[in-house]
Parts: structure tokens; C-alpha cells; sequence
């Protein structure tokens, strides 16, 4: 199985050259969570499944599966995304 930074190699010697965040270069997703209630997605394609018990949200790096209780997504925009509610696992699939 190739790992996405070896099917990158020149855009990964760049951003580690010049100090570039690779979140903009190489379109990764960041993702930060705020204890088990809170969590904001940043470089997102789109929302796959969305129910109170899991969403599941495409990346340009795969999906990331968000299992919990009483989920929701509180707001989005092209850029970005908070979802809120008990959440329990936080898987990433390819």
C-alpha cells in the first residue's frame, strides 16, 4: 500500500525546504477537536453520510468516519465545518 506521501515526493522535499504548512500545499485535512463534544474540519471535498450516530466526510485524502451520539453539524462553508455532540470515535478510512 503507497502512503500519499510517497506518491508526492517533490510537493513533500518543497514544503519541508521551504517550511510550508501542508495543509495548503498538499490539501490535508486538519482537523481539531475540542475535548468529546466539539470538532472543526478544515480541507474538506463534502459530507458522505450525515445521521445524529455518524458522519462521514470525504477529504482529498480519504474519508474520516465520526461516530457518536446526537451529532450534527452546527455549520459549513467551502473552507470549513463544526460539528458538535457526544462524540465517541474518530476513524480514517482510504
Amino acid at each position: 500500500m503507497k502512503t500519499r506521501t510517497r506518491e508526492h515526493p517533490l510537493k513533500n522535499r518543497i514544503t519541508e525546504t521551504y517550511e510550508l504548512p501542508k495543509d495548503v500545499v498538499m490539501g490535508q485535512p486538519v482537523v481539531t477537536v475540542l475535548g468529546r463534544t466539539e470538532m472543526n474540519i478544515e480541507n474538506y471535498r463534502g459530507i458522505i453520510e450525515y445521521t445524529d450516530a455518524l458522519i462521514r466526510i470525504q477529504t482529498k485524502i480519504g474519508q474520516i468516519r465520526i461516530t457518536g451520539k446526537n451529532l450534527r453539524v452546527d455549520y459549513y462553508t467551502n473552507d470549513d465545518m463544526k460539528l458538535t455532540g457526544q462524540i465517541e470515535a474518530i476513524e480514517y478510512q482510504q
